[in-house]
């Protein structure tokens, strides 16, 4: 394992600021940059400690002879302010395409890696759309599907300030104009569910760094009336290596669900492969699974597969 070396930066696109951790190995090796995109309610710090306070997946691949780019949200995290009106996933999405760029200039290819979690799934497949030349391979970790497949929300009320949806057995009550902070339920029922490898007694500290995640967007991850992100162009998907990685005890991401976008993505001209764990001989890990105790493992098992 190589050591590491770790510097930060910003990226700036259309009145929108990305602030990028970066770590580089210490030794220069001709590997791919992998970008790290984080899913809602969190920061490229999810990446960089797991819950219990180890060196996350960003040393792992640091490590191994990746640079490992963490972008942040443009409005989230360390990126600053973007107002929630003008927050949406396609703007996310042009900050990101900004961060890709930059990235690809320093990659010995050209191109990069991209890995997606959870809500940034959808964000990933419209970034393959529209910079399907800078990437090389895709990691997406129970990624949210593209809106192409995604059934819209069940609305059980609706004013001019919030909708009340129901998504997975949870009801959620979302504000127009406010963050969605969904509290130690929001924890306790999507991010941890029934894991069996959260590590114990960290949830205290866990829950405290879990952010509120912007309306728009949230709004757009429940599929509102329809308004996830679509894709077009699905011919940049064409022999495009793909893998999406499950645990088995994610309650928002059931062996179904995530296969069904492994489906999409093969009929689309991806080489997808589902990496669903139990099948793999691990068992037990939720949605955080980069925070999880055994994530070096997983870790180890996603660098194989991106060299």
């Amino acid at each position: 394992m190589l050591s590491v070396n770790y510097t930060a930066l910003f990226v700036h696109h259309d009145g929108m600021t990305v602030y990028a951790d970066r770590l580089t190995p210490a030794s220069v090796t001709d590997k791919p940059p992998v970008v790290m995109i984080h899913g809602g309610g969190h920061s490229g710090a999810c990446y960089l400690l797991t819950a219990d306070n180890r060196p996350g997946w960003a040393h792992r691949f640091a490590a191994a002879g990746y640079p490992v780019w963490l972008p942040d949200w443009p409005g989230c995290g360390r990126s600053g302010d973007v107002p929630f009106a003008d927050l949406t996933g396609e703007r996310v999405c042009a900050a990101l395409r900004a961060v890709l760029a930059e990235v690809a200039v320093a990659s010995p290819t050209g191109k990069i890696v991209l890995m997606t979690h959870s809500m940034s799934g959808a964000m990933g497949w419209k970034l393959i759309e529209q910079k399907r030349p800078l990437i090389d391979r895709v990691v997406a970790v129970a990624p949210g599907p593209p809106g192409n497949i995604q059934p819209e929300a069940t609305v059980i009320e609706e004013t001019d300030d919030e909708v009340v949806v129901e998504s997975f057995g949870m009801m959620c009550r979302l504000s127009r104009d406010r963050a969605y902070a969904g509290g130690r339920e929001f924890v306790t029922h999507k991010l941890i569910g029934t894991s069996k490898r959260f590590p114990e007694g960290t949830f205290g500290a866990y829950a405290g760094h879990v952010a509120a995640v912007p309306p728009r967007l949230l709004c757009e991850r429940q599929n509102i009336g329809g308004s996830q992100l679509t894709i077009d162009n699905l011919s940049a998907f064409d022999g495009l290596p793909v893998m999406v990685f499950t645990g088995s005890d994610d309650t928002d991401h059931p062996k179904d669900i995530d296969g069904a976008v492994v489906d999409w993505l093969i009929a689309a001209g991806a080489k997808a492969e589902y990496w669903w764990l139990p099948d793999r001989g691990v068992d037990g890990n939720g949605h955080m699974l980069m925070m999880e105790e055994n994530s070096d493992e997983l870790a180890d098992m996603i660098i194989g597969w991106v060299g």
